[in-house]
């Protein structure tokens, strides 16, 4: 599954998304919620844990000026490898 994160991390359930989270899933941040993938944030490890396959929109962080201060855990991606990891991916869970 393929989660999507369009909104700032205190705005949703984040602990639902965390435990419906597994490692075959993938996460990408996008919108607000490129604030997931700030590196020393609260839910990091977490989100470590639950998922090795984690994606962050470059557009949206070069938007809000947090280039420098994302999670090397995170892989920054354009619109089209967007659209190929939608196709990878049966389902899609936006959050």
């Amino acid at each position: 599954m393929l989660h999507i994160l369009s909104n700032s991390p205190f705005k949703i359930d984040i602990y639902s998304m965390l435990n419906m989270l597994s490692a075959q899933d993938s996460l990408i941040t996008l919108q607000d919620g490129v604030l997931i993938s700030l590196s020393d944030n609260f839910f990091l490890d977490k989100l470590i844990k639950q998922s090795k396959n984690l994606f962050v929109l470059e557009e949206d962080v070069l938007a809000r000026g947090v280039s420098h201060y994302i999670s090397s855990h995170f892989t920054l991606i354009n619109y089209a490898k967007f659209v190929n990891l939608t196709e990878q991916h049966a389902k899609c869970m936006n959050w």
